[in-house]
């Protein structure tokens, strides 16, 4: 029982850091001043469903992309810690990168911002695809399987009822409060990167100097 609870924790964490709805907050308050609650509330579960779906196929297909591209997952770990430590980095410095959007290609996004920008990539950008396919393939039990699909379901549900309340979540932490939090979050991101980069590099060296 232990381990699952563990298991869940650090899959619940792991998510939590890399979709980062808080910080995903202020772009969607920008992108949909112009439309009505009603709209607004509409594009929130639409993005978050979409978002859901995606990590689910990316997390179910992980193991028919390896055998097709011949990738494997101690490689996939390696990339994935690059990416997770520079998503890190950025959020350590109160500041991402891939959640920039020009004011002038706002208008752009309008007419369906639910699946782009909003769900792919802000919600479910590469760091999130990259940790669904590694923590399913580390997932050797029905039971860890099982956890990992309703910690996604539920960091579906969160990141909904987050967008949902942003008005009133950005207006309680103000400026000073969203950036403290980003920078721990990145903190925690960067550890993350740092084990998954080692647990994949760690095989890799042992094949290649053939070590028992």
């Amino acid at each position: 029982m232990t381990e699952y609870l563990t298991f869940g924790i650090l899959v619940f964490t792991s998510f939590f850091t890399l979709i980062n709805p808080l910080g995903v907050m202020p772009i969607f308050m920008t992108m949909t001043a112009n439309l009505s609650e009603a709209e607004r509330n509409k594009t929130a579960k639409k993005a978050s469903i979409v978002a859901f779906l995606s990590m689910i196929a990316f997390a179910f297909s992980g193991q028919f992309l390896f055998k097709f591209f011949g990738i494997s997952v101690d490689s996939l770990k390696v990339a994935g810690g690059i990416i997770f430590f520079f998503v890190g980095q950025d959020m350590l410095n109160a500041r991402l990168g891939r959640m920039r959007v020009a004011e002038e290609t706002i208008n752009e996004y309008v007419s369906d911002i639910s699946i782009t920008p909003l769900a792919i990539p802000m919600i479910c950008g590469p760091g999130a695809i990259a940790n669904s396919i590694i923590l399913m393939e580390d997932s050797q039990l029905p039971e860890q399987k099982a956890i990992l699909i309703s910690v996604i379901l539920i960091m579906g549900f969160l990141t909904y009822f987050i967008l949902l309340a942003s008005s009133r979540i950005i207006k309680f932490l103000g400026e000073t409060g969203n950036k403290v939090l980003m920078r721990i979050m990145g903190l925690i991101v960067m550890v993350i990167a740092v084990e998954f980069f080692f647990n994949g590099l760690t095989p890799i060296l042992r094949r290649i100097f053939e070590i028992s």
